[in-house]
């Protein structure tokens, strides 16, 4: 039995392979024709098949994705035709909400392509001993980056984040066991006596506060950049095994890594943390967690030309097959962010601030302003039921109004 269903359109068809039960008798389940025709891309034998992400591999991208920069709560709709947040936001509030989010996805994905630039740059300096300025350094970086996120289909990217992810957990491991083996921190005075500055309650000035802040959120608020991975999956609907495995053993990574680099190095923590245990600990980290930085970068360049891509092809042939409109709109979207990366980068060279302010313009509000505001639409009804409901429908309201105040006061 072969199943033909409509989408979008009343003459726009998909097929879809049938399905078998046990018995070898042919079942369709209506409901999965239904989902899968409201997929932006398509399961299909010609052309482009973007498709084929299997959970495992959802699982290390989304690992990667988070666990990169930050060492140096999913809301889904009633609707699973999003590519991006911006498309949740066109349900709940039209156009206009839309091109708003979008533009923070993009100007957020692009900067944190830039902390890629800046982390890579700073490997090759620490690897070459300044032998070039710096600026080369970051523009080989660019290179190098934009290179690898133009690589069409996460699946192709999706090896890449297997060596990307054991490369930065190693070189991060050596970081942490470094730190404990040095007399003093390799960004503390070397002579004399220092102030470490460990605190287990600190009192900073606001503005120090609010950008510790949004450097430790940053972190692990990139999970706006799951939904790409989720859109290239083979079974989207498996997106929570790859998305429970992610956040996991991101926790604990997290927790465990950075408590012990802050206990021995308090104040002095290096920009990026890498370099933290100086001398040739910090060559090494360098070394081995090159290509875990260039895969960081290349993530989450590919995922913003990704977006931009399916936004202007959306709805045409050209969107998975090897036209020349194809091949150019895709080469086009990611050779252009990164170029902008690079400037932004070059332009906001302090890995910290950088960090910063993507936390606080970008990902407060994608991380914890919308989500909340989705939650919200997609139940309303919690405001007049049970008093856990009601509870539940404040706790939202709260972290709308959190994920503004971070974005006012990061700023």
């Amino acid at each position: 039995m072969v199943g033909v269903i409509t989408s979008g359109t009343p003459d726009e068809k998909v097929d879809v392979k049938p399905a078998t039960d046990g018995s070898g008798q042919e079942s369709v389940s209506v409901n999965e024709f239904e989902l899968e025709s409201h997929e932006v891309f398509k399961k299909t034998a010609d052309g482009v098949d973007f498709r084929n992400v299997s959970w495992p591999f959802a699982a290390v991208i989304f690992l990667k994705t988070i666990f990169a920069t930050g060492v140096l709560s999913s809301t889904k709709l009633k609707s699973n035709t999003e590519i991006a947040l911006a498309d949740m936001g066109y349900t709940v509030g039209g156009a206009w909400l839309k091109e708003l989010i979008g533009a923070l996805y993009l100007i957020a994905y692009v900067l944190c392509s830039g902390t890629g630039i800046v982390g890579l740059s700073t490997g090759f300096n620490a690897l070459s001993d300044h032998a070039a300025c710096t600026v080369w350094w970051a523009f080989l970086s660019m290179v190098i980056i934009t290179a690898a996120a133009s690589i069409r289909t996460l699946r192709n990217i999706g090896w890449l984040t297997w060596v990307g992810f054991l490369s930065i957990f190693t070189a991060v491991f050596i970081v942490v066991i470094g730190v404990t083996t040095v007399d003093r921190p390799a960004a503390a005075p070397q002579e004399g006596d220092f102030d470490l500055g460990y605190h287990v309650i600190a009192y900073p000035s606001f503005a120090e506060g609010m950008t510790a802040t949004a450097t430790i959120f940053v972190s692990s608020a990139g999970t706006s950049a799951f939904l790409p991975v989720i859109s290239e999956m083979k079974n989207p609907r498996d997106y929570r095994k790859a998305l429970y495995i992610c956040m996991g053993l991101v926790l604990c990574m997290y927790l465990s890594f950075s408590l012990v680099v802050y206990r021995w190095t308090g104040q002095w923590v290096a920009n990026p943390s890498l370099g933290s245990a100086g001398g040739s600990i910090k060559k090494v980290s360098y070394g081995i967690g090159l290509i875990g930085l260039a895969v960081s970068g290349c993530l989450y360049q590919h995922v913003a030309a990704k977006y931009l891509f399916v936004r202007i092809l959306r709805n045409t042939r050209h969107l998975q097959s090897n036209t020349l409109i194809h091949w150019g709109t895709w080469l086009g979207c990611s050779i252009s962010l990164g170029i902008i990366a690079f400037i932004l980068a070059e332009s906001i060279a302090i890995f910290n601030y950088l960090l910063s302010l993507v936390g606080s313009i970008c990902f407060a509000p994608m991380a914890i302003t919308i989500p909340g505001v989705l939650w919200l639409f997609d139940f309303g009804h919690y405001r007049t039921g049970s008093l856990r409901q009601k509870l539940q429908y404040a706790f939202h309201w709260f972290l709308v109004i959190l994920g503004l105040f971070i974005t006012v006061g990061g700023t």
